[in-house]
């Protein structure tokens, strides 16, 4: 598919691109690709397969500008990316995809963009800005579910830690992909070809500083979750340290009642009050006497 960079992208026929009045937008699959490169004029022989399309980046060449794109899918970041390559000059911009990525990102762009400035930059501005522009909305989405999974913590109710280890590391993926769009917008501000026009390289320096505070609330929403996870750790911890007082305090008092059971369990011959008609009521009650004051001195350090 191939467009002509106007107030709007206007669909065109591949002969119409090569007179130079208007700067272009091409969509070719690898095939095309391989059969039609030289007409670009951009001296670049490098196959598809050739591109690195496990990272979004920018190269600068002799005579153009190489690189990929690799996004993560919004609705599932851990699932598999869409890639495709891309090849651009002063004339014009090729994607080479062998799906339908760039192109619906273009239709995008066809349908809520129109310019007063047409221009590359504007396009290549735009395109960036669509692989990004619902992702504010979608880190939202991510703090609410922090915020509920920490309030299950405070609560004391079952928290869904498996799915805050999710997140993470959806977080640490997208925190990945920020970083390669950054590098790639400063790769084309730096304009070391002379492509772009002075006064457009504003775009990427825009586009840079809007994906650096996406940035910055990623590394934020992570920080968050270290937090959550030593909330819950601290919690643990609090119920542990419960029980472990319970079980001392009450080995605390039986302690003294073992000590009266194990000395008067001997039966020696000549222990009296083996004899006593009141021995046993008064094991009994002195038994029950330790039990009160223990239970008293606990109740007073606070212990219980």
């Amino acid at each position: 598919m191939y467009y002509l960079i106007e107030s709007t992208l206007k669909e065109c026929s591949p002969e119409e691109i090569t007179g130079g009045k208007c700067q272009y937008v091409a969509v070719l699959s690898p095939e095309e690709w391989t059969r039609d490169r030289e007409k670009f004029e951009m001296g670049i022989d490098i196959e598809f397969d050739e591109f690195d399309l496990y990272t979004t980046k920018a190269e600068v060449n002799y005579d153009s500008v190489t690189g990929a794109f690799s996004l993560p899918d919004r609705k599932n970041i851990a699932g598999k990316y869409r890639e495709f390559a891309f090849a651009l000059d002063e004339k014009g911009i090729v994607f080479i995809d062998s799906g339908d990525s760039a192109v619906n990102i273009i239709k995008k762009i066809i349908t809520t963009k129109k310019w007063r400035m047409p221009s590359l930059e504007r396009f290549i501005y735009d395109f960036l800005e669509q692989i990004i522009h619902e992702d504010l909305s979608m880190l939202e989405s991510y703090e609410r579910e922090l915020d509920k999974i920490d309030k299950d913590i405070d609560d004391e109710k079952d928290a869904d830690l498996e799915r805050l280890n999710d997140i993470r590391g959806d977080l640490r993926d997208i925190r990945t992909h920020y970083s390669q769009l950054i590098d790639l917008a400063q790769e084309l501000e730096e304009n070391e070809n002379n492509f772009f026009k002075l006064d457009n390289i504003r775009f990427f320096k825009l586009f840079s500083n809007r994906v650096s505070r996406l940035y910055d609330i990623v590394n934020s929403l992570l920080d968050y979750t270290i937090q959550i996870r030593d909330t819950y750790d601290s919690r643990i911890e609090v119920k542990q340290n419960r029980i472990m007082t319970l079980l001392t305090v009450v080995t605390t008092i039986f302690m003294p009642l073992t000590l009266i059971a194990g000395w008067y369990g001997m039966n020696f011959k000549y222990m009296p009050e083996l004899d006593w008609k009141i021995g046993y009521p008064l094991v009994f009650a002195v038994s029950v006497l330790i039990v009160i004051l223990s239970l008293l001195f606990f109740k007073k350090k606070k212990w219980l």
